[in-house]
């Protein structure tokens, strides 16, 4: 008997000890889900929505061009998995990452073929405001789990958001953050000497967006960087007709506001305001100061160009050259895409990006 009692005791105690380490292991496996989520990052974006991750982004569908460009300067080029096709006309990105040439394009006028996108298996889709009101696209994308967020943005300030926002969720906030710095300080600088320019001395412009009679509202990012600058935009104090996300100008309006420059991000628009006859009689055409803008990563000033902090120095020392005569292109551009891109120019390269001109493969 006594026997038997020994036995039940130890029989107990080894039951009690398989018990704890059963619990052992069960608060090891909470520690560990509590490190992993430790991890998850929360973004709101440009609809307000509040999106989760479970980490940092490591491969990123960019349905918006400018997406794709910031994740590049952010250093993260080679985890981009899917692209819109205007991406891959941007020859200075595709020389230096020829990877993004070779991306498949699931996304195609504000749409996307959520097939070809599931194959890419992003951990985050990059999209801008216009596909994320295509209500089936939404729903798909919700059905079957996609993290998205909308990207947008109309001004500077919220320019500079965007890029903090795509910094965090592909875990590279330092750089988004030095970025930003350098923006910020363009913007400084620039009004520091833009403001001391007497009335009588500013200069008016027409800013050419794409096409000839494409131009700024009120309410725009170009409206806003160009108004550092010192420059009188003419088009954002007018009625302009809106098709979409496109605002247009008459001819006749043009003519009316008589520009005494015109600069233009689009290829062969400056050539052909310059050659066209129904343009002639406009003062900055007959004093030739009709000027094509850069091209580098993406075209500077557009309004989806990341490079807004070289539009505006470039276009300060164009329309006020007297003022702005520290201001030395060439250098800026090469310091420029060295730090933040990572690309080390030769002179004839930024000659050829600052000349603008053929820096974007054409349309199929």
């Amino acid at each position: 008997m006594k026997i038997k009692s020994n036995l039940k005791i130890m029989l107990l105690i080894l039951v009690f000890l398989l018990l704890m380490g059963c619990e052992s292991k069960q608060s090891v496996n909470k520690d560990e889900i509590i490190e992993d989520t430790s991890n998850s990052i929360t973004v709101e974006d440009y609809f307000g929505r509040e999106v989760t991750l479970d980490k940092p982004a490591t491969s990123i569908a960019c349905g918006y061009a400018y997406t794709g460009h910031v994740v590049t300067m952010l250093g993260r080029a080679e985890d981009i998995v899917a692209v819109v096709s205007g991406l891959k006309r941007d020859k200075v990105l595709t020389k230096y990452h020829p990877n993004i040439k070779d991306l498949p394009v699931p996304f195609s006028s504000g749409t996307i073929n959520i097939e070809e996108l599931l194959a890419c298996e992003p951990d985050v889709v990059f999209i801008q405001s216009d596909t994320a009101m295509d209500e089936g696209t939404v729903d798909k994308l919700n059905k079957l789990n996609i993290p998205y967020i909308v990207i947008d943005f109309r001004s500077m300030e919220e320019q500079i958001n965007t890029i903090s926002l795509i910094g965090k969720v592909i875990g590279e906030e330092e750089k988004a953050e030095e970025y930003n710095n350098y923006y910020l300080k363009v913007i400084e600088e620039t009004k520091k000497i833009s403001s001391t320019i007497p009335e009588n001395e500013k200069v008016t412009l027409y800013h050419s967006v794409n096409e000839a009679v494409r131009t700024d509202l009120r309410n725009s990012l170009a409206a806003d960087w160009i108004n550092v600058t010192g420059g009188i935009n003419v088009s954002i104090e007018d009625d302009l007709k809106i098709s979409g996300e496109k605002s247009f100008a008459t001819l006749e309006q043009i003519y009316l506001w008589d520009p005494d420059v015109i600069i233009s991000n689009e290829s062969g628009v400056s050539e052909y305001i310059l050659s066209n006859e129904q343009w002639a009689s406009l003062n900055a055409v007959k004093e030739k100061r009709v000027y094509q803008m850069p091209v580098g990563v993406s075209r500077w000033g557009h309004p989806g160009s990341l490079e807004t902090p070289m539009a505006i120095q470039w276009t300060a020392k164009l329309l006020y050259p007297n003022y702005f005569d520290n201001v030395d292109m060439v250098k800026i551009t090469k310091e420029y895409y060295k730090e933040f891109f990572d690309i080390d120019l030769e002179v004839d390269e930024i000659n050829e990006i600052l000349i603008g001109i053929g820096m974007r493969e054409t349309k199929n």
